[in-house]
């Protein structure tokens, strides 16, 4: 039985082959990348497949990994752009000030007069720290507000939203 899509979160990604005996390149997502391994066996995003993963070495931007049953490049090359998922049950608890970005995705986020200013469509990350991709209605565009303390006091997963106190100028 396939779990509800938000108790399915994405750990990691194949980026493609390495080599030519049916290794992948493999971007983790995890706080320690090299845990993706212990999620295994990882599926696709509607849970209908399921893949055994060993992780191999260290490389530039991930990790070489063999999936189970995949033994030429051409195979692996077939896997690239695959998102890998686990069940949130297999994760570990976050302390109160962390948080998955699928939990925040489409959450409503509030100024703190309690105006709307737009709804998390993704979360990204640059190199500095996380933003916050806003899109709403009242805005021009997209909107990146920094996922700071500062910008971002309040995040109620509870309640469905977020209270911003934004940059001046940002909105």
């Amino acid at each position: 039985m396939s779990a509800p899509e938000n108790d399915r979160i994405c750990v990691g990604a194949i980026a493609g082959s390495y080599g030519v005996r049916g290794e992948v390149r493999l971007k983790s997502f995890c706080a320690q990348p090299e845990e993706i391994e212990k999620y295994s066996p990882l599926s696709s995003e509607d849970g209908s497949k399921s893949y055994s993963l060993t992780l191999g070495r260290a490389i530039k931007g991930g990790f070489t990994g063999r999936i189970a049953g995949i033994d030429t490049k051409e195979q692996a090359d077939g896997l690239k752009g695959l998102r890998l998922f686990t069940t949130r049950d297999q994760l570990p608890s976050l302390p109160s000030d962390e948080y998955y970005h699928a939990d925040l995705i489409g959450v409503e986020v509030y100024d703190t007069g309690g105006a709307l200013l737009g709804t998390v469509k993704s979360v990204q990350n640059h190199g500095a720290s996380d933003l916050l991709e806003l899109m709403g209605a009242g805005l021009k565009g997209t909107v990146f507000l920094p996922f700071t303390l500062a910008a971002v006091p309040t995040v109620d997963l509870e309640q469905g939203r977020i209270i911003a106190d934004p940059p001046e100028g940002l909105f």
